[in-house]
């Protein structure tokens, strides 16, 4: 029963030579976490144990098959290979990028199947994991193709949430993605997950303009006059509160963000350079839109300090309680909703 009544969070490794498995082993190294959670790591006992070994953990490990019984107190290990992985720390490489997909596509697939409630993804390299099967930029292109909903990067630290119109697209391509049913939609995600899974009733949501100076009336570019001004006061009049487009040079630095519930940006790094400024190290990438919870710290492999024991698990621990908060929040917006409805049913 136990079980039943604890989150089963899964667990993807991420790049085996960044720092992914000793920030996840230094979180679930404090038994606490195991009272929010019941963990799953999908990757190998031998590759978990390596580490344990190398980094000096004390950290009680359960080898389970994906249809077996889970400890609510041990970390859970699921063997989605056998093989004797060569772990380099620090060192880029292509067959360890291919274990880190081999992690993702287990997880991912015991996500859809009801086998975990939310996932936590550890940092990958977006380099060594392609290949001639698997040909995603990143973890929310390769989730926005496997699991229902309309994908949407919004980075959380506490108050503050960021969203992207693009995101790993190169700069020259930024206004030519950006139309009108684009900004429509990720601005209803927003709003939808504002209120399911944050508990926003009334969500208010400013977006960032295109161009400097949000195009300075046609001097530096009209896309914000044209294309985003117009579809604001759309949304407007549906009732929503969105405002915008705002010039993003002055929008964080003047402290505006905090008017807003969530943030959306134009493109990467206009909004992912002031949040990870703001709130590196505590900030979480939540895949938002999708019908399942997944999160991920908001820094990469970090091969610089691999294997040195240095890395800090606080963004894997954030990404670790918001999954879970967003699970439940979410449990409770659709009871709360589902039962608005049929007592609406049963009036009419």
């Amino acid at each position: 029963m136990e079980n039943k009544r604890k989150i089963r969070l899964g667990i993807s490794v991420g790049d085996l030579n960044g720092i992914g498995v000793e920030i996840l082993l230094k979180t679930f190294k404090d038994s606490r976490m195991f009272e929010f959670c019941t963990p799953v790591v999908y990757a190998s006992q031998k590759v978990i144990n390596f580490n344990k070994k190398h980094f000096d953990f004390n950290i009680s490990v359960h080898s389970v098959s994906s249809s077996g019984k889970l400890s609510s107190e041990k970390l859970n290990v699921i063997d989605v290979w056998k093989d004797d992985v060569s772990v380099n720390f620090g060192v880029e490489d292509n067959e360890v990028g291919s274990y880190a997909v081999k992690s993702l596509e287990a997880a991912v697939d015991a996500l859809n199947s009801g086998e975990i409630d939310v996932l936590v993804t550890a940092p990958i390299n977006k380099k060594n994991i392609q290949s001639d099967t698997f040909k995603f930029p990143g973890h929310t292109d390769y989730l926005a193709k496997h699991i229902n909903g309309n994908s949407l990067m919004l980075m959380v630290s506490g108050g503050l949430r960021v969203g992207l119109l693009t995101d790993h697209v190169p700069v020259k391509e930024v206004s030519n993605k950006i139309d009108k049913k684009l900004v429509e939609n990720k601005v209803q995600t927003v709003i939808k997950t504002l209120k399911q899974d944050f508990q926003v009733q009334k969500p208010k949501v400013a977006l960032l303009a295109i161009n400097p100076h949000a195009g300075d009336n046609g001097v530096i570019g009209n896309e914000d006059s044209n294309l985003l001004a117009p579809v604001i006061e759309s949304l407007k009049e549906e009732g929503n509160l969105v405002f915008g487009p705002y010039p993003a040079d002055s929008f964080f630095g003047s402290d505006h963000y905090k008017k807003f519930d969530a943030i959306i940006a134009s493109y990467h790094d206009q909004g992912l350079i002031p949040f990870k400024t703001l709130s590196f190290g505590q900030g979480v990438n939540f895949t938002a839109g999708l019908d399942k919870i997944r999160t991920s710290p908001d820094h990469g492999t970090a091969y610089e300090i691999a294997g040195k024991g240095e890395a800090n698990e606080s963004s894997f621990k954030e990404a670790v309680f918001l999954a879970i908060k967003l699970y439940q929040n979410r449990k409770q917006y659709i009871a709360l909703t589902s039962n608005v409805l049929k007592k609406s049913a049963k009036k009419a």
